[in-house]
């Protein structure tokens, strides 16, 4: 579960490394995979597009809390990871990095498909 002040992973290359949550949209307390938050670039890589500071949306894709899929199955990752998106819903980065849960489907088929793995 992600919520506000929480620092996330950047899991594309886009140029930031680390963001912090400081908005949910939606109206919740709390946002799960596949939900968009208003991120703040806190760390970046020198050679990219991003620039600390600036506000930026994002799609949650990793979080370390448990997910239980339709099989009942239980799933969880190692580390809360986000990909930056533009105001229609595209990617900033070009490539995303590590494995990716399902992703509710119709929306953001762009980072699935750009994702090596989906869980």
């Amino acid at each position: 579960m992600i919520q506000k002040n929480t620092l996330l992973e950047v899991a594309d290359n886009s140029g930031a490394r680390k963001v912090l949550c400081i908005g949910l949209l939606g109206g919740k307390k709390f946002a799960s995979v596949g939900d968009i938050v208003i991120v703040s670039a806190k760390s970046i890589n020198s050679k990219g597009k991003i620039e600390k500071g600036k506000i930026y949306r994002a799609v949650i894709v990793r979080v370390k809390s448990r997910i239980r899929k339709s099989d009942n199955s239980v799933i969880y990752f190692s580390s809360n990871a986000v990909v930056l998106i533009n105001s229609e819903g595209e990617p900033l980065g070009t490539r995303v990095f590590g494995p990716v849960k399902k992703l509710p489907s119709g929306f953001f088929m762009k980072i699935m498909s750009l994702a090596v793995e989906v869980l």
